[in-house]
């Protein structure tokens, strides 16, 4: 038949000339390419072509090499009787075998610099080959192969070199310094070859050409820097630059053609000169007012470390604020991560946003992402003068390490300069201060008396926009206070406007205020209340209030439920989330401490969008972010600051008021006071208003945290960040150094002492006269400081004067200042003819004699006299006498006398009578007359002074026995020795306002020392133990923590009664109800009152100050039921019934008691103890659940 055609497939992939190729017996294939012939089919090949080979496992060795050879299956205790099978082949010279330590040397290429042709290879040495992490601080050791710890680091790590520290320890210098003079036989002056030598090796590392020896720098000249004429002496150096922000910066696209960030706005003076000194990777210090735009600043920052690819951080000192921050940089930037205790998102992006105290462990520990880092930006640093929480700042600013530049962002602060002229003095870098006292939106000041449809418009003009205080507005509000008050009030303001108001004519001012304010579209308002109970209680009082469209109705409840839509069902219906909800629909919110977390930020987003028509808030609010309104009101002028009543301080009022305002939106801001029950006083209401802002002042305190980590590590020492702290930032070491220098150059200088013969106790003579003369004079300064003896002192006693001119000579006071700080005297005196000036010098002037001789001066010719100011050392002793004189009378006679035509007139008979007196008493007595005693005349019988009249005796009667005196060239000779101490004295104050003797924490650092050697967290040798490095690495109660820890006093507890336990650390407010608890709960809070009693009394006995109550008295235990039930699980609804503490301290306690938690954790970890960490963990899961731990609305 017909053959049939064949349909042939297309060609495929099969038909390709390649084939597959196995290697051994690996499993790996490889694609090998030949053409083969086609009618073969295509054959698997292996590089063994007969497959391989038989092989038949022995099942013993197997058996052997499972359960024997695997360590992990060898029993833990009885170990011998698996060793009898085990290890049977031994190879020793494996031992042998270690890894290999880095070279030491290095191959470099010697090239031809035009045409780049190789020519050579030379040998290099490198430095720093054995170093890491664990050794060295330096920034040339290699990165932590641990990706868990790059970002925390971890606690053995060293930190990073913090910046402008010698590089060198002055201690090590002085070794090798010494080492050499042995070695060589003599001192070598320190070339400048040799100091860079010295620090040279390891300031390599760190050199980023930062100005070594600081002084005007020629980029300072060019960006209208200030720059003093030199004077005779080297200026004084400055590391602040206040950079003057009048004259416009014209050049500045010029500078900046293609700038970082692009602004839809033209910048302001202020931020124009602060992103040139950023462009110049300079340091910068910024004060502004709050809308002022100071976050152009930071962002410009951010921008610019984006473009650089490195890596900026934001620290600010409040949570919210951060998470504010994080949502606003994140629609800027996008590449934006959050640390805080609780939250850690994207932490490997760019710009990282952290609490401060995240930012202090990660520099103590040393994290991988200092190294990237080019900018940290400190937001609100005037936040530094906080008691609490203020030394962190200072702490982080002093661990930072070079290559880091700073930007400090702060509220309009006096001392800007002196705090930037420390920052640079430490960090050996200049600091440009920017500051701006212009508000971008002028405020307006009124007091408001309205409380009363019919008063409703009585709001009176106090402070203009241009700072003008109208008192006229003032009188004004008065008299509109003066129809409805009783009598007293009306004519003088009220003194006292604490006189509190009910409750219904608060509701009647605010009342007349908001609708007032909302008729003349003066919303949103922000209301500051000082007390949380005051805010929700004006909220709810408007209960008939409505300040709402329709419109804004539904888009407040749409939102509020899409806010509240990740909470539990159950927690939805919150009493406190309820209510606020009708609150928010009429437009007005609530915002203090005690509002949950969520419900705060749904507040403040609303605020922001301008739904939230009134808000009633605490000082927090000011605080934190920047959420202008158009209206501020004071409901009062008063707060409690934790001690007692007291008016706003200048910088809270500013603070406050600048929120009103808004840029861009409104032409001015307006403030309002309250006069409920009066109007304020004027004086109060004045300083408020125009006073001086708080100065940033040093809150730094040693913490047993920063001690432990800082003796971790050998190169740095705790006294050195005393120095460097800002309340040691009067200490201008580098000034002293060089009048040290001076001095011993002076002293070596003087001509030698001569101590032979009769001069031999030369020496101990001048100690004897110093103690006396120092003795005598805090004897008198006793007498002057007395009642009785400024009575002595009085017209007409007669006193013995010395001094240059005087020597032992009786005068008689005509006159007494009445400055009580330096008084003065003036006096007649008896004098030789034609010494009246004091030309002709007594012989031996200086020498003090009229402290072994008491014989009175007697003129040698006819006596004249003079008048003369005298000071109280110049009254060596006051006499018993008194003399009768007309001092209006001497003393206008001497003054007449004194001009050229009276000169030759004889004296007037009040002075020759008085001059008489006492030439006569001079020689009646030439021994000396009696003087009055401090003790039995003057009636003082303190301690002090009668041991130091006693000593005073002894030493006059023990300066008649001293040679010296009598040799011919003493006084000459004492003059020399005078001269010699003089300098040495002055030279051993320097050494000692250089050293860390003059540290004024020093003593209170022994004691915590000895508090820490005791308790064994450090050895005698300052080593830091097993329980000081627990301890290193908890941030608050550190002692207490890591005892209980030690003492296993969290083990026989439950995960949730530790829970419980520990909540005593995080709570802080008084509360009326009595927990009920279980009774293990009961024995673990005596347990942890023990131990705090046995901390309190031991650092009582090392010396510091805080007794032993008030140690255990910070713990509270008023929230441990709360906690117990939480961690059980019983719902927010219930918990909240538990307890009278408002419902936001509650999730504020618990998310920090969290953090506790983690921390104790990580403690258990390094202690070894995986139960208790298990149990930790257990704890924390238990806690972390429903309202307490939703998400910030900021952060999705």
């Amino acid at each position: 038949g017909e053959m049939e055609r064949i349909d042939l497939p297309a060609v495929g992939p099969t038909d390709l000339p390649i084939s597959l190729l196995e290697m051994g017996c690996s499993g790996r294939f490889e694609l090998i390419t030949h053409p083969h012939p086609n009618d073969q089919p295509l054959p698997p090949q292996s590089s063994l072509p007969h497959g391989l080979p038989p092989t038949s496992v022995s099942l013993e060795t197997e058996v052997e090499k499972l359960f024997l050879r695997d360590p992990a299956w060898l029993p833990i205790h009885d170990t011998d009787a698996a060793f009898h099978r085990f290890l049977k082949d031994v190879h020793i010279d494996s031992l042998l075998h270690c890894a290999l330590s880095p070279l030491h040397s290095g191959i470099s290429v010697v090239r031809d610099p035009t045409t780049g042709m190789l020519l050579d290879f030379t040998e290099v040495l490198l430095g720093d080959t054995g170093i890491s992490a664990k050794n060295s601080m330096s920034l040339q050791r290699p990165p932590n192969p641990n990706p868990s710890e790059s970002l925390r680091g971890s606690n053995t790590n060293y930190p990073f070199l913090p910046g402008g520290s010698d590089s060198l320890p002055k201690y090590i210098i002085r070794a090798i310094y010494t080492i050499y003079t042995k070695v060589c036989g003599h001192p070598f002056k320190l070339s400048i070859s040799a100091t860079f030598m010295l620090t040279g090796v390891y300031n390599l590392a760190h050199s980023h050409d930062s100005p070594s020896t600081p002084g005007t720098t020629s980029t300072e000249k060019k960006y209208g820097g200030t720059t003093k004429p030199a004077g005779d002496q080297e200026e004084k150096k400055r590391w602040a630059i206040p950079i003057n922000i009048t004259s416009p910066c014209g050049d500045f696209y010029k500078r900046i053609p293609n700038p970082a960030f692009k602004y839809p706005f033209e910048l302001d003076v202020f931020q124009k000169q602060a992103v040139l000194r950023l462009e110049a990777h300079e340091s910068v210090f910024v004060a502004a007012h709050t809308s002022a735009g100071k976050t152009v600043v930071a962002e410009y920052a951010i921008a610019l470390s984006q473009k650089h690819m490195t890596r900026t951080i934001y620290t600010s000192p409040i949570k919210a604020l951060s998470n504010q921050k994080f949502r606003d940089f994140k629609t800027t930037f996008g590449d934006v991560g959050l640390l805080t205790g609780d939250v850690q998102l994207s932490p490997k992006a760019s710009c990282l946003i952290m609490t401060t105290e995240i930012l202090r462990s990660m520099l103590y520990n040393g994290s991988e992402v200092i190294r990237d880092l080019e900018w940290v930006i400190f937001d609100e640093v005037h936040y530094i003068n906080d008691a609490e929480r203020g030394v962190v700042w200072e702490e982080v600013l002093i661990m930072l390490p070079d290559h880091v530049s700073i930007i400090l962002l702060s509220a309009t602060v006096p001392n800007a300069v002196e705090f930037s002229e420390w920052i640079g003095r430490i960090k050996k870098k200049h600091i440009y201060v920017i500051s701006t006292a212009k508000r971008p939106v002028p405020l307006e000041h009124y007091l408001y008396t309205g409380n009363s449809t019919k008063t409703q418009k009585e709001m009176f003009l106090l402070l203009d926009p241009t700072g003008n205080f109208q008192t006229k507005g003032y009188y004004a509000a008065i008299d509109a206070k003066k129809e409805r008050t009783s009598k007293h009030t009306q004519s003088f303001g009220t003194k006292n406007p604490s006189q509190n108001t009910t409750p219904s004519q608060d509701r009647a001012v605010w009342l007349s205020l908001l609708h007032f304010l909302s008729q003349r579209q003066q919303t949103p308002v922000v209301a500051f209340t000082f007390s949380r109970t005051r805010c929700d209680d004006n909220a709810r009082s408007l209960a008939s209030m409505d300040l709402t469209s329709s419109v804004e109705k539904s888009e407040i409840h749409s939102f509020f439920q899409k806010s509240l839509r990740r909470l539990r069902g159950g927690d939805r219906q919150l009493p406190q989330i309820l209510l606020i909800r009708d609150l928010l629909k009429r437009g007005i919110g609530v915002h203090h401490s005690g509002i949950l977390p969520i419900m705060k930020e749904v507040i403040e987003m609303l605020f922001s969008r301008g739904l939230v028509k009134v808000l009633f808030a605490t000082e927090t609010f000011a605080m934190g972010v920047n959420m202008p309104a158009r209206t501020v009101v004071f409901d009062s002028i008063r707060k409690h600051d934790g001690t007692g009543f007291r008016n706003l301080l200048p910088g809270e009022y500013i603070q406050m008021a600048g929120r009103a305002g808004r840029r861009g939106l409104d032409a001015t801001g307006t403030v309002i006071i309250l006069c409920k029950s009066g109007v304020h006083d004027m004086g109060d209401l004045n300083v408020m208003m125009l006073g001086k802002p708080t100065v940033l002042q040093s809150q730094f305190r040693l913490t047993y945290t920063m001690i432990l980590n800082l003796l971790r590590v050998e190169a740095l020492r705790v006294t050195d960040m005393m120095r460097r702290s800002f309340s040691e930032s009067h200490r201008d070491t580098q000034a002293h150094e060089q009048q040290i220098g001076q001095l011993k150059q002076t002293l070596s200088s003087l001509p030698p002492l001569d101590t032979e013969g009769q001069l031999s106790d030369l020496l101990p003579y001048y100690y004897t006269v110093t103690e006396l003369r120092l003795t005598a004079e805090a004897l008198q300064c006793a007498v002057l400081g007395s009642v009785n003896g400024l009575k002595a002192l009085s017209v007409g006693r007669v006193v013995v004067v010395n001094n240059k001119q005087h020597f032992n000579a009786l005068g008689v006071i005509l006159q007494v200042s009445s400055d009580s700080v330096n008084r003065t005297f003036i006096a007649l005196i008896i004098c030789e003819k034609g010494n009246e000036e004091g030309k002709g010098d007594s012989p031996n002037g200086s020498a003090f004699p009229h402290l072994y001789n008491t014989a009175l001066f007697t003129p040698e010719g006819p006596c004249s006299h003079t008048v003369q100011k005298l000071k109280l050392q110049d009254v060596s002793a006051i006499t018993v006498k008194t003399l009768k004189v007309i001092p209006d009378r001497i003393i206008d006679n001497y003054n007449k006398r004194q001009q050229l035509r009276f000169r030759l007139d004889p004296p007037g008979q009040a002075i020759s009578t008085a001059t008489q007196e006492l030439l006569r008493l001079a020689e009646a007595n030439p021994g000396g007359v009696m003087t009055l005693d401090p003790v039995n005349d003057f009636q003082l019988k303190s301690v002090d002074v009668v041991e130091g009249t006693m000593r005073l005796r002894v030493l006059q009667d023990s300066l008649k026995d001293f040679s010296c005196i009598h040799s011919p060239t003493f006084s000459e000779q004492f003059l020399r020795v005078q001269e010699r101490m003089s300098v040495q004295e002055e030279l051993d104050k320097l050494l000692f306002l250089i050293s860390d003797q003059s540290l004024s924490l020093l003593p209170e650092y022994h004691q915590r020392i000895k508090v820490l050697q005791s308790l064994q967290y450090v050895d005698s040798s300052g080593a830091v133990q097993l329980k000081g490095r627990v301890a290193s690495q908890i941030s608050s109660h550190e002692l207490l923590l890591t005892e209980l820890l030690f003492e296993n006093a969290l083990s026989p507890l439950a995960p949730e009664e530790s829970a419980a336990l520990l909540s005593c650390l995080v709570f802080q407010q008084k509360t009326q109800v009595e927990p009920h608890i279980t009774n293990t709960l009961k024995e673990g809070i005596e347990r942890v009152l023990a131990v705090a009693q046995r901390i309190g009394e031991l650092q009582r006995d090392c010396g510091i100050t805080q007794t032993a109550e008030e140690y255990v008295g910070q713990f509270k235990f008023g929230l441990t039921e709360v906690a117990y039930c939480w961690a059980r699980g019983m719902p927010f609804a219930e918990i909240a019934q538990l307890t009278d503490v408002q419902e936001g301290t509650v999730v504020r306690c618990v998310q920090r008691l969290d953090e506790v938690l983690k921390e104790v954790r990580q403690a258990a970890r390094i202690v070894g103890d995986s139960v208790l960490g298990s149990k930790m963990e257990k704890a924390s899961l238990a806690i972390r659940r429903d309202i307490v731990f939703t998400a910030s609305l900021y952060t999705h």
